[in-house]
């Protein structure tokens, strides 16, 4: 970490071996260190004072040797007094342990089997301390959840086991992370400015008393835990959702981790006061009810997630929700309203004061359950080129960004029409919403590269109406071509009885489906979809 951090501007990123490890070695370690031993920037000007210096200073990286220098003794991930993020002497009644697949999300243990995997659970894994090390984070963050290991000391402990525990933190949120083109500017575009450091809020690392009672102490350091929000910033970064104990052997190659113990850890209540790294969703009035008394803005806010298998710009919408004074001013009588992150929130307010063609970039990061959040079902990750002059909502790109979604969106509703009116010309009914692959997911597949393609051009735009228009343009021209092959595809396998049509009663009307109307209604649909190429016809 001392290399890494003293010369952060000449790494361009941390390798890992699964995404999902990236957020847990940022926030459980990187970050929390960084904002432990310098604070987080007082305001504004402070904060791009440090970005244009593109380094950490002299004086910076002085105060960070310190820190290491003074806590170097809690990062021993070996050491059998106060090994880092785990519990000392963690023992269960009959001194059971577990392989190393248990940290390991991709290797299969217990119910959690992955497809396609190589290894059963009698295989048993090494891991290098660095490869575990890794996994240590990530199982404090991404856990699953349900029944746990019970271990000697933990007073909630039931017939050796512990029940009700939730996922990992990260495991509840819709993970969004803002990336620059070195480490440095990673770590600070990760770094909230004007906050003020609270005193009893500290990393895990400085929570490790082992005598008191832990609602006093907030100590991670015995089996013991308990359920409540996070005193701050560094706190929620480095929560210890799990009680784990690494145990290593000797080998000809070094010691190798073979066995863990994994028990129940802290239960963290999410607020958006102390989570910078997730959108949220604001519920609306009408979704508050029957939820007990009135909630405050702040309590009615929920974390955003991901959802599996769509592209990371079909949410464009919620990633830029930047406008967040008041967030029921995001939600509808009837509607939940998005509010994002309040690290993109951050960079939205100072964006004009940032480089024009900045190589900004957002990774999306997630982990998708199943069977009571007892496997892991699906992960997600996705990585878009965000224009800086996006964050602006007064400016041109942000209007124009939130349109291409939108038309990508009625785009596929097009097609899915198309392809419905031509099976109810058939005498069958459309494909349902939630069941199997409809025309319009293919659609939007096949639209994924050019919408990347538009956002990488448009940080050349900044705000350059004419140039932005000129991608507008060529984007509908490039959708358009996309959405015809599609619809071809669906012309070419049309029965000859559709030229005929079906009578067929729909929203008690009857209506006559076949394949001249279906065109003709498609084609009036993409005009108005993709209004440039309309127009640019008309004046043709």
């Amino acid at each position: 970490m001392r290399e890494l951090l003293l010369h952060a501007e000449k790494f361009a990123d941390i390798v890992v071996d699964l995404p999902t490890q990236r957020p847990a070695v940022f926030r459980q370690v990187l970050l929390p260190l960084v904002v432990d031993a310098l604070g987080c920037p007082k305001d504004a000007e402070a904060w791009m004072d440090m970005f244009r210096a593109g380094a950490f200073s002299p004086e910076q990286r002085q105060v960070l040797a310190d820190y290491l220098d003074k806590h170097q003794h809690l990062f021993g991930l070996l050491d059998p007094v106060e090994p880092f993020g785990q519990v000392a002497d963690l023992r269960t009644a009959k001194g059971e342990t577990k392989g190393s697949a248990l940290l390991v999300a991709t290797a299969a243990t217990g119910n959690n089997v992955p497809l396609f995997s190589s290894r059963t659970e009698g295989d048993v894994l090494e891991l290098t301390p660095a490869e575990a090390a890794r996994w240590l984070l990530h199982t404090h963050c991404w856990d699953t959840a349900a029944i746990k290991t019970g271990a000697v000391g933990d007073p909630m402990v039931k017939f050796g086991k512990t029940t009700g525990n939730p996922t990992g933190p990260l495991g509840q949120l819709g993970v969004t992370m803002p990336v620059g083109s070195t480490l440095f500017e990673t770590l600070l575009l990760n770094i909230p400015y004007g906050q003020a450091g609270l005193s009893d809020d500290v990393p895990q690392w400085q929570r490790r008393s082992t005598q008191g009672e832990v609602k006093d102490t907030l100590s991670c350091a015995t089996p013991a835990w308990q359920s409540r929000p996070a005193r701050g910033l560094l706190e929620a970064w480095t929560w210890q959702a799990r009680r784990i104990r690494l145990i290593s052997q000797d080998t000809d190659r070094g010691p190798r981790i073979t066995r863990v113990l994994v028990a129940a850890g802290d239960r963290l209540e999410v607020s958006p006061d102390t989570e910078p790294h997730t959108a949220w969703v604001v519920d609306s009035p009408a979704g508050r009810r029957g939820k007990g008394p009135a909630r405050s803005a702040v309590k009615s806010a929920r974390p955003r997630r991901h959802t599996a298998g769509r592209a990371g710009w079909r949410g464009l919408d919620a990633l830029l929700a930047v406008n967040a004074v008041d967030q029921d001013q995001q939600a509808t009588a009837t509607r939940s309203g998005a509010v994002s992150s309040q690290l993109v929130r951050q960079l939205s307010a100072i964006s004009r004061r940032l480089p024009s063609r900045y190589p900004l970039r957002v990774e999306l990061t997630g982990i998708a359950y199943g069977n009571q959040s007892a496997v892991i079902e699906d992960m997600y990750f996705d990585e878009i080129p965000l224009p800086v002059a996006a964050l602006d909502p007064e400016g041109i790109v942000y209007g124009a960004l939130l349109e291409v979604v939108d038309q990508a969106e009625s785009l596929a509703k097009a097609v899915n029409h198309l392809s419905g009116d031509l099976r109810r010309a058939a005498g069958s009914e459309p494909i349902p919403w939630d069941k199997g692959q409809r025309p319009g997911d293919t659609l939007l597949h096949a639209l994924d590269p050019i919408v990347r393609r538009l956002l990488a051009g448009l940080r050349q735009a900044g705000d350059d109406f004419d140039r932005c228009e000129q991608g507008l343009e060529a984007w509908e021209h490039k959708a358009e071509q996309a959405t015809l092959r599609v619809a071809e595809g669906l012309f070419n396998s049309a029965p000859a009885a559709l030229f005929t049509g079906r009578r067929v009663k729909k929203d008690g009307k009857e209506q006559v489906f076949r394949l001249s109307t279906a065109e003709a209604s498609f084609r009036r649909r993409l005009a108005v979809i993709l209004h440039r190429r309309a127009a640019a016809r008309t004046a043709g």
